[in-house]
């Protein structure tokens, strides 16, 4: 009987690691401004640039709940990937290279892909 509990317990703590594993990768899944919280809180933005997401800290809409907000408000917003229209680099790829350019402009180098 102690066999088939302890199995049983086992499971569920993969199962539970499993699912919980995508705590680093919080943008896999698309964030609205509702759900945009305290799961970007452990991230530092206290740089320049959002490494995560390839735009300027300051105007990262998946970032800050307020500025998703207020893209939203204005119809910056792309419906389908959950984030600013205008930083939406899979409806828009030249969104991608108009930020990059700003950070090569500012640091002399191109940036990192963006995790998201």
């Amino acid at each position: 009987m102690k066999n088939g509990i302890w199995s049983a317990m086992m499971m569920m703590m993969m199962m539970i690691s499993v699912l919980g594993s995508g705590c680093g990768e919080r943008n896999t899944a698309p964030v609205s401004a509702e759900k945009t919280s305290d799961i970007h809180d452990a991230a530092d933005h206290s740089g320049w640039w959002c490494n995560e997401h390839g735009v300027p800290e300051e105007v990262c809409g998946l970032c800050d709940s307020k500025l998703a907000a207020e893209f939203q408000k204005k119809g910056d917003w792309c419906k389908t990937h959950d984030r600013p229209e205008s930083q939406c680099f899979v409806c828009h790829p030249e969104h991608e290279a108009r930020f990059a350019a700003q950070y090569e402009a500012k640091f002399g180098t191109k940036p990192s892909k963006p995790q998201s």
